[in-house]
């Protein structure tokens, strides 16, 4: 009762309301804006994760089997190991592409027909035409499927002609010649990640074995696990699978520097948001320092009338902390609502400026992601808690130590 009184109490009655109000938003601004941050960075790995993973393998093979008669056989053995869903040999180069529109450098992957079709990310995502006739014909036929990006900077459509140029395809006597060739393009895909729907076209496997001067050889068997998080765990297997010979890397060790900068550029943020938090609370400290200081008279009169120094601390303890605990549960709420609806808020941001405040040609996602991590936000409660509860120490402690007599000397 006296803890609410006191932070309830006017300026002139001798209460720091004001300030109290300050240390409210301050927190409550603090932990709506750590978790907002944090959902935004745990979004951005999921997407980046589920396009980067769904688009790519997670385990890759290399070495000797690439070139082995048996390649078949030895794919069908990688598909028996606990875990692994899917095995296909790609070849992946970079070539020159010419449409009507512009001239542009490409990265081509062959695959196999049925590979492209099990791919959801791709297959699921036709924009226009179609991935039928994809493979049929000698050496798998001419029909490319391209990004949809790529497809408007070269100016092609479903149907049009598509020159590539291999820098290494024809073998001659002097040694790898540029090799030009047309394709028709057959359909147009979308990942909404501009880093894959600007750059790759898919060919059939036997078709790019031919242009890249490849032969039968392939560049590396494409493996996907159930869990691409647990990819690692399974490499002894895949290697066993594989036979001798064989070089088995994942996801981690292909892109081991951006998924390093991505986890530790997490951390910081997390800790530097995290002491800002803690900036926040110490407002609590100024505030219960007058409010000690306004209602010295009071404590005196408490601790005459037989209040312990213990009961003392307790109230001003009280009246921090309720100031933490309304401020953290206001943030939290805030937090929550803009990460849940933060695609509707970008909607109408974009609506009200008429600019696109997050745009797919820089941040290579279409959208603002945001995923709330409960563990995380679990995290952030009690810290922002704790914080309250320790800024509220000091000045409680010195109130509880309070002479009555020299606070009621000159009254």
């Amino acid at each position: 009762m006296l803890a609410g009184r006191y932070l309830r109490a006017k300026r002139s009655q001798g209460g720091v309301a004001l300030i109290s109000i300050i240390s409210f938003i301050g927190i409550m601004l603090a932990v709506a804006v750590l978790i907002i941050v944090m959902s935004v960075m745990n979004g951005f790995r999921a997407e980046l994760l589920s396009r980067i993973l769904g688009f790519n393998g997670h385990l890759f093979v290399g070495g000797a089997v690439l070139d082995r008669p048996d390649r078949d056989q030895v794919l069908a053995q990688i598909i028996k190991v606990p875990g692994v869903v899917h095995a296909a040999p790609i070849v992946e180069a970079q070539a020159i592409a010419m449409g009507p529109g512009q001239i542009t450098g490409v990265i081509v992957r062959g695959v196999r027909p049925q590979d492209l079709a099990a791919t959801p990310l791709v297959a699921g995502n036709v924009t226009r035409g179609s991935l039928k006739g994809f493979g049929e014909g000698e050496f798998g036929g001419d029909m490319v499927v391209i990004g949809e990006r790529l497809a408007q900077s070269l100016g092609v459509r479903p149907g049009d002609p598509l020159t590539l140029i291999s820098p290494s395809g024809g073998a001659t006597a002097f040694g790898g010649t540029p090799l030009q060739k047309t394709y028709t393009v057959g359909a147009t895909f979308t990942v909404g990640m501009s880093q894959y729907d600007q750059a790759y076209i898919y060919m059939p496997l036997a078709q790019a074995q031919l242009f890249f001067g490849r032969e039968t050889s392939v560049d590396a068997v494409e493996i996907k696990v159930v869990d691409p998080d647990k990819a690692g765990l399974s490499k002894a297997a895949v290697a066993r699978a594989a036979g001798p010979g064989a070089l088995v890397t994942d996801w981690t060790q292909r892109d081991s520097s951006f998924w390093g900068a991505l986890k530790v550029e997490r951390n910081v943020m997390r800790l530097i948001l995290m002491l800002l938090v803690a900036i926040a609370a110490m407002n609590i400290i100024s505030g219960l320092v007058m409010l000690v200081k306004n209602k010295g008279r009071d404590i005196a009169i408490l601790r005459t009338m037989g209040a312990s120094a213990g009961s003392i601390m307790r109230i001003f303890f009280m009246s921090g902390a309720m100031v933490g605990v309304l401020g953290t549960a206001a943030g939290l709420l805030l937090g929550l609502l803009i990460s849940l609806y933060i695609g509707p808020i970008q909607a109408f941001v974009e609506w009200a400026t008429g600019a696109a405040v997050f745009s797919s040609d820089v941040y290579f996602l279409s959208r603002l992601p945001a995923k709330v991590d409960w563990a995380e936000v679990g995290l952030i409660t009690f810290w922002a808690l704790a914080m309250s509860f320790v800024a509220t120490l000091p000045p409680a402690w010195r109130a509880s130590r309070l002479d009555p007599v020299e606070a009621l000397r000159y009254e």
